[in-house]
């Protein structure tokens, strides 16, 4: 996170309109277009960045800077919300694709650019390494945005048997990313 937004997010938090107003210049044509590729719907496009805003506006996201970086933590609050508002309207299921990966940034230097793909390909590449049944569990739950329950549900299968494959998955990924073939540390 550039010092820069860790200021303005700072004065946000502490009730600044113009910091929250700097903030949404800087990422809400990110946001919106990765909504946009992730649903395909404009209407709910600006429906999730109006929560996500309120959200931070309101204090129910908080960010924490030793976590990650500032971008990566609003992506990610924002793919939540997104899949939120989906299930609360029971749309069908989001399926996450590639280019979700390196959506349409604004204001972030073009090292942050090139980190984030050099990641998405590393988490993909782990994600291949996966069995079938992992893979599917991993599409289903992170990419789809199913329930456990209705990933069992969906495949036939016992809740603890995906519930098994899940965690197995994420051993995998975790191995994967930080023995040095993904060079991801914190994943």
């Amino acid at each position: 996170m550039s010092n820069k937004d860790l200021e303005l997010y700072h004065q946000m938090m502490d009730g600044d309109k113009k910091a929250l107003e700097s903030i949404y210049d800087k990422y809400e044509k990110l946001l919106y277009s990765f909504v946009i590729k992730l649903s395909g719907d404009q209407t709910l496009a600006e429906e999730v960045l109006q929560e996500v805003f309120i959200k931070l506006w309101t204090n129910k996201a908080t960010y924490d800077e030793t976590k990650g970086k500032f971008s990566s933590w609003i992506v990610t609050i924002t793919r939540y919300t997104a899949i939120d508002i989906i299930r609360k309207n029971k749309n069908q299921a989001v399926a996450l694709e590639e280019e979700t990966d390196l959506p349409e940034q604004v204001g972030d230097s073009t090292e942050d650019l090139v980190e984030w793909k050099e990641q998405g390909d590393k988490v993909r590449q782990a994600v291949k390494e996966l069995s079938n049944e992992q893979k599917q569990m991993v599409d289903l739950f992170y990419f789809k945005g199913l329930s456990q329950r209705e990933i069992a549900d969906q495949c036939d299968l016992p809740l603890g048997t995906v519930k098994g494959r899940l965690r197995l998955a994420l051993k995998h990924l975790k191995t994967h990313l930080t023995n040095g073939k993904g060079g991801v540390h914190d994943a």
